[in-house]
């Protein structure tokens, strides 16, 4: 393979790729919001010479290249979150701004350059003849990933009938390669009580105290140790053997957490006792763990025990329409997944990454420095796609993209060019390394 005919046809759409990623950026495009993105990734995919553009009933634009027996697919979201609140922007999130080395906007990092870097990656294998009879390409630009994760390829998977022989997650990695994530998933609390006048507060059952109880219990399941005196084990059990026969997956992805993220109650007045209360948790999960063990394990809590039937814990469901019209609903659940280090996906990649940019991270001279401290294979701290992929499909996924991780959801959004250009060689190189 020359590898540097593909960086040098990487590094001359540098421009072209900056203007593609400025003008989506430029149209709003929030979850169940993104047919703006949707129109101007199409436009992008003709305009290079994609030989098949659509956009399906939920709305993700789909993009094929070549006639090969294996689908390879590149999957990057296409909305994004809010701007929050604006006095923490020094620029204008839609309009952003473009320097000599970066890109500033909403969606730049998370995770707008994917979806541009692996268009061009595409074109890039049509361009040298990279393309045969033993792949063909697929890009999707997929929709509603900020609200509900993996939902667009539960959709594709289950009614589209797509099934790649692989995934490229192309979420930032900070110049790393990326084969897992802890999985996460959304439970509500439920707790009932009685009103009564709140002068005379021993005559009901206030949910809110008996709330109280709970959340003290939630918090020593995130904080505790492991220690056979401990009443409440931690969540870090999942990192020892004892407890965990993934246990050595676990300890790369990261132990587990749960926190409380919203709370919510009913009284007839603030002269009363609450007649309920209501939380949701937010818990990451490890390998080894699974939507069954995290609530049977609230649910085992000395507090939800002690207050019996007046506790219901359950996962919560998405049904939001796609901007579309379509509903395609599914529990809150987003399972962990990795792909083992050995597995042929993953040394495609690193082969393919080596040989182009040899055995480190590169970078911005801003951000080089930092993503050399770091191993060139590891790991996600947040949530993407793969959780429907690989988590509940066992289709395999890895990850490489453009952007920096701490971009995500933050003020001042932004990535750099150098990160399209090494991602479009990339994946334009990948195929032909996994499929020799």
């Amino acid at each position: 393979m020359d590898f540097e005919a593909i960086k040098k046809a990487a590094q001359s759409y540098e421009a072209a790729m900056t203007k593609c990623l400025r003008d989506i950026v430029a149209i709003p495009g929030e979850s169940a919001d993104e047919k703006g993105h949707a129109d101007r990734i199409a436009e992008e995919m003709r305009a290079v010479g994609f030989d098949e553009v659509l956009i399906d009933p939920q709305g993700n634009v789909l993009g094929y290249m070549g006639s090969g027996k294996t689908l390879i697919a590149y999957d990057a979201h296409i909305d994004t979150v809010g701007i929050g609140n604006r006095e923490n922007w020094t620029f204008d999130p839609y309009e952003g701004f473009e320097s000599a080395t970066e890109i500033g906007g909403r969606g730049v990092s998370d995770q707008l350059g994917g979806i541009v870097s692996a268009i061009y990656g595409a074109k890039i294998m049509k361009d040298l003849g990279l393309l045969n009879d033993k792949y063909r390409v697929l890009v999707t630009g997929t929709v509603q990933e900020e609200d509900c994760d993996g939902l667009c390829w539960e959709y594709m998977i289950k009614e589209s009938k797509i099934h790649p022989e692989f995934v490229v997650s192309t979420e930032p990695t900070d110049g790393g390669i990326y084969r897992g994530q802890r999985g996460r998933m959304e439970i509500r609390i439920d707790v009932k009580g009685v009103s009564c006048h709140g002068s005379a507060p021993e005559r009901g059952d206030n949910a809110i105290y008996k709330m109280a109880d709970i959340l003290q219990d939630i918090r020593a399941l995130n904080e505790n140790d492991a220690a056979a005196e401990t009443k409440i084990k931690g969540l870090v059990k999942m990192l020892d053997k004892e407890y965990n026969d993934q246990w050595e997956e676990a300890q790369f992805l990261g132990r587990g957490t749960v926190t409380a993220s919203e709370i919510f109650f009913t009284s007839p007045s603030r002269c009363a006792v609450a007649d309920s209360c209501a939380v949701s948790l937010d818990r990451r999960m490890t390998a080894g763990e699974t939507w069954e063990s995290c609530l049977d394990e609230i649910r085992a809590l000395p507090a939800v025990q002690k207050y019996g039937d007046d506790v219901t814990v359950s996962m919560y469901q998405y049904d939001r329409p796609s901007y579309t019209g379509l509903v395609y609903p599914i529990e809150c659940y987003f399972p962990t997944w990795v792909i083992p280090k050995d597995h042929k996906v993953t040394v495609a990649l690193e082969e393919a990454y080596k040989g182009l940019y040899g055995t480190e991270r590169i970078g911005d001279s801003t951000t080089v420095e930092m993503r050399k401290a770091r191993p060139l294979t590891d790991k996600w701290t947040f949530s993407t796609n793969g959780v429907s992929i690989m988590g509940r499909n066992g289709i395999p996924c890895i990850g490489f993209g453009p952007g920096a991780e701490a971009q995500a959801h933050a003020p001042n959004e932004k990535t750099w060019k150098q990160d399209l250009v090494t991602c479009a060689a990339v994946y334009a190189a990948l195929p032909t390394m996994y499929c020799k």
